[in-house]
């Protein structure tokens, strides 16, 4: 008898997972920049996370071998610069500049329509109607979760305001350059190779605007750990995990729960107790993601030929040897 093949976890439950880990990745950077805690500037954040990460799966590269093709180097490069360094500088470089958390969490919301809209048009991703209108009833959500800081002004520039808008079309932008591009890889060296073009860039960054020098608070280095283990390692992992095994749509449309979700996390960890239209929200973002989640979900595969995976295609059936029964 041949063993059952283990099952592979679900996607209700990666999508669960990429929700709790996405959302925690504001925390730490709270821990990392608030002036009440590490103190530290979010350049010299993103640099010390990404170089630490890097080191991480590039030793596991190498130690386990695995080898990815040069075009799938370039296209995870491309994507790495768009979704991870082009979208994390972009929400840290709008707190540094006045921006509130509300109003660039609310402008991040506008990600799932953007990306569903493009992926439609560019990718001919059919929207159904229920996920057309899941997309717009989590803007109403997120708008009710972050509320009281929508209704203080944050003080910040105009321009200021740009960037979150600019951190959200880079995360869109990558997400549809890797269903276009399709490039083939197991996740271990993609990420690999997404975190080292980030981690050069933001050492670069640092070193030039003399950001790199970490400081000596404690909470500085608790903060870097918890961006790289559940942040870049945990998040950005189940984001490409539930790609896969999904669509445009509904992968953006999960980050709809982000804010409710961060919502939670700070009233665990900081003591914040989330008000009375924070959990209406939290309640609208839910209802809004199952709206969403109830199109269909195509499997894809990888190369110019399919749709995107990040494991290769199995290889084609052998005919049986005629060898006589098996013992």
């Amino acid at each position: 008898m041949t063993e059952p093949r283990p099952r592979r976890p679900g996607l209700p439950l990666l999508s669960a997972g990429l929700v709790v880990l996405w959302s925690s990745g504001f925390i730490g950077a709270e821990i990392g920049t608030s002036r009440d805690l590490a103190g530290a500037s979010a350049t010299a954040l993103l640099a010390w996370r990404f170089l630490l990460v890097a080191a991480l799966l590039g030793a596991l590269v190498l130690v386990l071998r695995r080898r990815m093709a040069r075009r799938d180097v370039f296209w995870h490069g491309v994507i790495g610069l768009l979704t991870q360094a082009g979208y994390l500088w972009g929400v840290g470089a709008a707190a540094e500049q006045g921006v509130a958390a509300g109003t660039s969490a609310l402008i991040a919301a506008l990600q799932p329509i953007v990306g569903a809209s493009l992926a439609s048009l560019l990718l001919g991703e059919r929207v159904a109607r229920t996920q057309a209108l899941g997309l717009g009833v989590g803007v109403v959500g997120v708008a009710l979760v972050v509320g009281g800081d929508l209704r203080s002004a944050d003080g910040a520039s105009a321009w200021a305001h740009l960037l979150p808008f600019a951190a959200m079309l880079a995360l869109v932008a990558g997400t549809l350059l890797e269903r276009r591009a399709r490039p083939c890889a197991d996740l271990l060296p993609a990420l690999a190779v997404q975190t080292g073009v980030s981690a050069v860039l933001f050492t670069v960054v640092a070193g030039a605007t003399g950001t790199f020098t970490p400081p000596t608070e404690p909470l500085f280095w608790g903060a870097v750990v918890w961006l790289a283990l559940l942040s870049n390692l945990g998040a950005y992992a189940l984001y490409w995990m539930v790609l896969a095994r999904s669509d445009v749509a509904r992968v953006s449309g999960l980050l709809y729960l982000t804010p409710p979700t961060t919502m939670l996390w700070a009233w665990a960890m900081f003591g914040t107790a989330p008000t009375a239209t924070g959990l209406a929200g939290l309640v609208v973002c839910a209802g809004a993601v199952a709206l969403i989640g109830s199109g269909l979900r195509p499997r894809r595969r990888c190369g110019p030929e399919g749709g995107g995976s990040p494991r290769p295609a199995p290889a084609p059936a052998r005919a049986p040897e005629h060898r006589g029964p098996r013992r």
